[in-house]
């Protein structure tokens, strides 16, 4: 007779670098539940924005994720950017797009790095994290930071790329390529990984579209959307690449979408460089009236959003974020159930999971529960430290 058993993993975990919490219910070694709770990383982005200038509000959200510190930037500049109406000079719109695609680059190596970590596979780890180096090198030539870039701004970008960083940059993405293809064959072709990955944590197209996944998470079980070609922003227009899919679902068909879209993004760079025009990088914006805006760019891991709503004050009344984590962290529950706990762990570490831009509050809507509201919180604060000072007084 079986019995059941919970193993909870987090909020603080090695496995995980920031803190969440999923329950896994387990009968011997097969995961017959879960239940994943949100919102121990909670900062207060929004809000913060809300009391920030325009300006300073891109500055804000960079800081939501380090390496996501490309992706905020640009959808929250294209929400404000939607309000004011204004043209963004083309030159300024191609480096955009070789901002975000260089940050796609380290972030799905990253994200490589990991999975091998997670698997036992550490020569994956250490091959990931070392080949993204160059480009993290070549942020840093271009921005002045590896990451954390502060290059996006209202009307367009506050750096240009100067004309002799043009061969450097192409040299290290030769350089980049090389590796990217050695590790690719170290994993397409390992009959480790396709035993340990294939046919391991399965989304099907139905229950992708069912949670509304995105991103490869999405594309991986089929699913064809991409924000760069649905949603044309930036100069994803102007070139041609080709929007990545699987259609197993499984662990192995999310590795495959995230290695050969890196070879989308290299592709993408090589073109704007060669077709990006002079003339100046930024619109020079002054003014956002009274309005609302949306901006919608594809990040690493999917679709990212950034709602702003402007009374014609120098600061956002209302920012609302939606990283894609928010979205595809649901599809656990449905791809985890069945399969065992020692897969547990890449089944998650598939979605490419970023808790620092899922920040949200938990709040609990009960009829006999009175909820919280800011200054009650603070009168609890204050309760609470009055009573241990009048217990240390008694000491």
């Amino acid at each position: 007779m079986s019995h059941k058993a919970t193993i909870p993993i987090g909020p603080y975990h090695p496995l995980q670098e920031e803190p969440e919490f999923y329950k896994l219910v387990v009968e011997g070694e097969r995961v017959v539940d879960v239940d994943v709770r949100i919102g121990y990383n909670h900062r207060g982005i929004e809000k913060i924005s809300e009391g920030k200038s325009f300006d300073q509000a891109i500055f804000a959200v960079e800081r939501i994720c380090g390496i996501c510190s490309g992706s905020h930037p640009i959808a929250c500049v294209q929400a404000i950017e939607e309000i004011a109406k204004v043209e963004i000079p083309e030159r300024a719109l191609f480096i955009r797009s070789i901002i975000q695609e260089l940050e796609r680059l380290h972030s799905h190596m990253l994200w490589l790095g990991l999975a091998g970590h997670f698997l036992g596979y550490n020569t994956i780890f250490m091959w990931g994290w070392k080949y993204r180096e160059p480009i993290c090198d070549i942020m840093e030539t271009v921005t002045g930071n590896r990451q954390n870039y502060g290059i996006m701004k209202v009307g367009g970008v506050r750096r240009d790329i100067e004309k002799e960083h043009v061969p450097y940059i192409l040299s290290r993405l030769d350089e980049f390529t090389k590796q990217l293809d050695m590790l690719k064959g170290a994993i397409l072709d390992d009959p480790v990984l396709h035993a340990r990955l294939k046919g391991v944590g399965i989304l099907t197209k139905e229950k992708a579209i069912d949670y509304a996944a995105l991103g490869p998470t999405a594309r991986a079980s089929g699913v064809d959307i991409d924000a760069r070609r649905d949603y044309p922003y930036a100069a994803y227009p102007r070139v041609k690449w080709n929007v990545i899919t699987q259609k197993e679902g499984d662990v192995f068909a999310k590795t495959v979408v995230r290695i050969l879209e890196m070879y989308e993004s290299v592709n993408i760079i090589r073109q704007c460089l060669d077709k990006m025009p002079q003339g100046p990088i930024d619109a020079k914006v002054k003014d956002v009236p009274p309005g609302e805006g949306i901006g919608q760019i594809e990040a690493p891991r999917g679709e990212c959003f950034h709602y702003i709503k402007s009374d014609g004050t120098n600061s956002p009344m209302r920012h609302k974020i939606r990283a894609p984590t928010f979205m595809n962290f649901a599809t656990f529950r449905e791809t985890v159930i069945g399969e065992t706990v020692s897969d547990a762990t890449i089944i998650l570490a598939a979605i490419d999971p970023c808790y620092c831009c899922t920040e949200r509050m938990v709040v609990v809507n009960s009829k006999d529960r009175e909820l919280y509201k800011g200054p009650d919180l603070i009168k609890l604060s204050q309760e609470k430290t009055r009573l241990i000072k009048e217990k240390m007084q008694r000491l």
